[in-house]
């Protein structure tokens, strides 16, 4: 409970900092005061049992770990706790010398408009992929928590979610929300045992927490996050895949199911630089983070009073929590033939959301010489034994993402019979449905691609096409598409055929 006291505290602040500020942004727990290039934040005095802000000591406290956990992410823009005090005729100032009436988070103020919530039709191919790898550099240098049991915070919101849930009922339908609450009851108790390795394996970590759309900024191009957990550390010491989970279910729900599947591939690319093999094994728990996820903005949104929005969300973690079977899609070509453009097309629309994780050659090449995916790599690289390694790895992971329950395409160039004969096997081998595709186009075509080609992972340069095209490639057994032409309708056929 909050007392009397807090309530008229703040009242006369919230009056006193709206006399000195252009724009005032309120939401359930905060206030936010906007005056020239500034950003005021207050914490408002409210108690939701995983959050509580009833006292000014403990408002100070939160605004404290706020400032410093965002500084690892935003240092320009959180800049220092201050101070409302009381003066000796009895009004307020900032930072006097009188007695301290509530605490302050001094920020610099940035364009709301270049939150990502606000845009999210600007998640392009090239953002989305530095957004998944922001998100596992923010997770590799992020704290471990080893102590607990496994599914830590997402154990206890799922708990939250089902007594909040269940209030709700009346206004968004009891049957949903009792098989939603039964389900995810019954997803967790398979996914207990891979929680507990993944947190006895590191996975566990001190995260963002709220890692979601309108918690993401865009400046000079690159992405900024902000405004993490700092309240409940139940809610940030989080498996590292439930935290990228937010923003995965974020996009989906926009629609933007291809921004999503890239964050994905980027954030697996990026993350197994730094982590356990056994990294990709916890793909087979994220339709029930994603359920979750969805679950908690159900009833945010139902407490703001917004009932449509709350069923959609509903809907969709229900949703989440009947995913479609995996299957495997390997496409090859030429250099400048297309296939990283079809991989990505195709994607979005096989198996569980937000769809098949994309395993490039250029990229798993990139990241096993130890370079970024941008970095041109020496010709040492591109020799045969190691080509047979980066075919070998690419192999070995989508076997782990298959047996996960994850779709899988795969983007190289399959020049030679046995590395097509052993993507098949492979599927094979995993027992999910299979399709080659082989793609194709005029050499001067493929010429004025591979010399146009620019910020990719790819090396390939003319010389290199020109030594391709002089290799026998075989009897090609796959789908062969002509890819002079568009590939949105060739992409569409493949994924209607797989999921007849």
């Amino acid at each position: 409970m909050v007392d009397d006291r807090e309530q008229a505290r703040e009242l006369e602040v919230a009056s006193w900092m709206t006399s000195r500020a252009e724009r005032m942004i309120e939401t359930s727990c905060a206030r936010v005061f906007l005056a020239g290039d500034t950003a005021w934040k207050v914490k408002r005095p409210v108690d939701f049992g995983f959050l509580d802000y009833s006292t000014v000591d403990r408002r100070q406290w939160a605004l404290e770990r706020e400032l410093a956990f965002n500084r690892a992410a935003a240092p320009d823009i959180y800049r220092r706790v201050g101070a409302l005090t009381r003066t000796s005729s009895g009004g307020l100032e900032l930072d006097g010398p009188g007695e301290r009436v509530e605490a302050v988070l001094e920020m610099r103020r940035f364009d709301d408009s270049a939150v990502l919530a606000e845009r999210p039709w600007a998640v392009d191919g090239d953002l989305a992929d530095e957004l998944g790898r922001a998100a596992a550099r923010s997770h590799r240098d992020a704290a471990i928590h080893l102590a607990g049991v496994g599914g830590g915070g997402m154990v206890f919101t799922i708990g939250s979610n089902a007594g909040l849930l269940a209030d709700l009922a009346p206004r968004l339908g009891r049957a949903p929300v009792e098989r939603l609450i039964s389900r995810t009851a019954a997803a967790l108790e398979v996914a207990r045992p891979l929680l507990a390795r993944r947190r006895a394996e590191g996975f566990v970590r001190r995260c963002h927490g709220d890692l979601h759309l309108g918690n993401i900024l865009l400046e000079n191009g690159r992405p900024v996050f902000f405004d993490c957990i700092e309240f409940n550390d139940e809610l940030s010491e989080i498996d590292v895949l439930y935290d990228l989970a937010f923003l995965l279910m974020d996009l989906d729900f926009r629609r933007r199911r291809d921004a999503a599947v890239r964050v994905l591939s980027a954030w697996l690319d990026e993350a197994a630089r730094d982590f356990p093999d056994s990294l990709r094994e916890g793909v087979a728990a994220l339709p029930l983070m994603l359920s979750v996820r969805a679950a908690v903005r159900c009833h945010v949104k139902a407490h703001g009073g917004d009932d449509a929005a709350a069923r959609a969300y509903l809907a969709a973690a229900l949703e989440h929590l009947d995913p479609a079977a995996p299957r495997l899609v390997a496409v090859g070509g030429l250099s400048g033939s297309g296939k990283s453009t079809f991989a990505r097309l195709v994607a979005p629309g096989l198996g569980a959301s937000p769809g098949a994780v994309v395993l490039r050659t250029d990229e798993i090449r990139k990241r096993l010489w130890g370079v970024d995916p941008l970095r041109p790599l020496p010709p040492e690289a591109y020799g045969a034994a190691f080509g047979a390694r980066v075919y070998e790895r690419m192999f070995r992971e989508a076997g782990q993402l298959l047996a996960a329950g994850r779709a899988v395409v795969l983007d190289a160039v399959f020049l030679r019979e046995a590395e097509r004969d052993a993507a098949g096997a492979l599927a094979a081998r995993a027992r999910v449905p299979f399709q080659g595709v082989w793609l194709e186009a005029r050499a001067e075509v493929l010429r004025a691609r591979v010399a146009g080609r620019t910020g990719d992972a790819s090396d390939a340069d003319i010389a290199v096409l020109d030594n391709q095209l002089t290799h026998d490639p075989g009897e090609i057994g796959w789908r062969r598409i002509e890819s002079d032409a568009g590939l949105e309708a060739a992409a569409e056929a493949i994924v209607t055929g797989l999921k007849a």
